[in-house]
């Protein structure tokens, strides 16, 4: 979705009328392109999706730059287009889905994790063509959440985290068409006292592609 800013190209078209010609501007490119960037622009209602990228995991460390905590070797995500202006400007997504598997544990006491769960989905999320910064937000009824279920040697027990801020913030790329989450900070809402205190989120997705049209072509920030 964005690493590097697309330049815009300024074409001049001839045409003969009486002593002179007048050039003409280009048509910017919208601020999601498929195909290319600044290529077709993705369609309002297009599915967006992604996988977390070809060998690597998504984490949840007990503290930034830790090591402790859950590594899933399996998340993906679904969002849908709901506006996308032309470049430069904001496009708006809703993330539909959020999801988590294959998971596993190095915390104290923690045998198993029975399973990662996003709460409260769509959420709305803006793409800045200028930054490419990819923000998905909350809101006071439905905060982002995610609920863990983890076995431990006294039993199961259900640990319930918040974003801090109530947003996480990525960065797209285009050389790889990826959005990538590093050390988004979570606090913990509920559990006991197994439960870690905090939680920081790292997971790069890649490629994001568009489901909706014909080839599923990657997805590009201008």
């Amino acid at each position: 979705m964005r690493a590097y800013r697309t330049i815009f190209v300024i074409t001049a078209v001839a045409a003969s009328v009486g002593l002179g010609a007048t050039p003409a501007l280009a048509d910017a490119p919208a601020v999601l392109t498929v195909e290319a960037a600044g290529g077709t622009a993705a369609a309002v209602g297009d599915v967006l999706t992604a996988s977390v990228a070809t060998g690597t995991t998504a984490d949840f460390t007990t503290t930034a730059g830790g090591s402790t905590g859950i590594k899933c070797a399996q998340s993906a995500f679904t969002a849908t287009v709901v506006d996308n202006p032309e470049a430069p400007g904001v496009a708006s997504e809703s993330v539909t889905s959020h999801t988590f598997a294959g998971c596993t544990a190095n915390i104290f006491g923690v045998t198993r994790v029975n399973s990662v769960t996003v709460n409260n989905t769509p959420f709305a999320t803006t793409v800045d063509s200028a930054t490419g910064a990819v923000t998905v937000s909350g809101t006071d009824a439905a905060p982002i959440q995610t609920t863990l279920s983890l076995g431990t040697i006294l039993g199961s027990v259900t640990c319930v985290y918040r974003a801090t801020g109530n947003a996480i913030t990525g960065v797209s790329a285009n050389d790889d068409n990826s959005i990538t989450f590093t050390q988004q900070a979570f606090a913990k809402f509920s559990g006991p006292v197994t439960c870690p205190g905090s939680g920081f989120f790292t997971a790069r997705y890649a490629p994001v592609l568009d489901s909706s049209v014909e080839g599923t072509p990657a997805v590009f920030t201008n």
